[in-house]
Parts: C-alpha cells; structure tokens; sequence
C-alpha cells in the first residue's frame, strides 16, 4: 500500500476506465478523488455505483460535466440531470436491481462466474439474459461485475490502510475493494495502527493498493 494525495490518485485513472465508486446518495464517496478527476478533465469514464447522489453531489458532480459515458447503477431518482441524459441518450443507463448488483459486484471479487436470481424473471429486465431452471423454478444468470479502478471511502484508515466505515458506507464500499484492479481509498481520518479496533477493521490493508493522505493543512 502507498500513501499519495488526490491529485496523484486522479492521475492513474485514464479517460475511458471502468471506475466502481462507493457509497449511498453522495455518503461513504470518496469527494477528493472525484474533484481531482474533474480538475483533470477525465472523461468517457463507465461507473458503477449504487446511485448518482443528486445533482453537485458526489457521482452527481460527474454526471453534471457530462464526464460519464456509460453508467451501471441501481437507482437514479434523485439525481434528474442523470435521468434528462439517459433520455436525450447522452448517457448510456444500465439499471439493476440493488441487490442484485451488489450480488454481481461481490461474484467479480470473489471470482465466481455469476449470479442466479428470481428478480426480474418475466420481465424487461430479462432480455437477453440467459435463463436457468432449478427444481421448478427459473432464474436470471447475472455476469459479474469487475473494474479497473475502485474509489472508496472510509470512516477512518490506519497508516498500513486498514479500514473503518461508518454507518451506511458499510453497504458498498467494503465489497467495492474485492473487485477492482487497482483500489484507492479515502479515509475521513488517517490514525496510527492500533487506534482502530482489530474488529472494527472491514476492510484490510492487503485489498488496498493507494491510500490518499491528508491534506498538506491538516497538520
């Protein structure tokens, strides 16, 4: 694990790459690292999170600069700037039920070939999508999901890069780690090792490839 600051972060990201980014309606995003891809102008990026936050929020700043070419996502309710894109077809949208994308996410980490699932047999969401019978009943093949780069967000980091979260930025961010080339991890608060609780560590320093330090003003 390597400790660097955003900017230097932002920079190993291409335009083009597939990103998982944390969290749950702009919380447990990592704020620094999505501000510096914007300050360096990265574009055509695919993301895959929960949601897009709403509009100057978290993944919502990136959608705003049109800065994403296609989205894999769970809801975009609140976010309407991401819902006028996807119907002027300036966004390519792929919607996927909640858990089945954490479902799809956690079997690219864990190496499996997949995901079977009732949800969406029957419907739209079944097009083209290979379908399974088991003991009667029919299932949804789901592929799993991998990326190139995750950006993810803790409540606090050690100096090894172990990790803490905080409330919902649990959901996301620890099975975002699993399944990404490179993992970049922001933390609300860097603290020596054996300030976080050897059980309050989700997230260990070995799924983490660059830490980001604290701003040079925090002391």
């Amino acid at each position: 694990m390597k400790t660097i600051q955003p900017s230097d972060a932002a920079a190993l990201i291409p335009d083009g790459a597939v990103i998982m980014i944390g969290g749950f309606m702009g919380a447990g995003t990592p704020p620094r690292v999505i501000d510096e891809l914007i300050s360096q102008g990265r574009r055509d990026l695919t993301v895959i999170a929960n949601d897009t936050a709403r509009p100057g929020v978290g993944i919502g700043k990136l959608i705003g600069l049109k800065r994403v070419r296609r989205l894999i996502t769970s809801h975009i309710g609140t976010n309407p700037e991401t819902q006028r894109q996807m119907l002027a077809g300036e966004i390519e949208v792929e919607l996927v039920p909640q858990g089945t994308l954490i479902e799809r996410i956690r079997a690219g980490g864990y190496g499996l070939g997949g995901v079977l699932t009732q949800t969406g047999v029957g419907t739209l969401a079944a097009h083209g999508k290979r379908e399974i019978e088991i003991d009667g009943c029919t299932f949804l093949l789901e592929r799993p999901l991998k990326a190139d780069f995750a950006l993810i967000n803790a409540k606090r980091a050690d100096y090894f890069g172990n990790l803490e979260y905080a409330l919902t930025s649990r959901n996301f961010n620890p099975v975002l780690a699993m399944a990404a080339t490179t993992v970049i991890a922001e933390a609300d608060d860097v603290v020596p090792v054996g300030v976080i609780p050897p059980d309050a560590v989700v997230t260990p320093h070995v799924l983490i490839d660059y830490l980001i330090g604290k701003d040079r003003n925090d002391g």
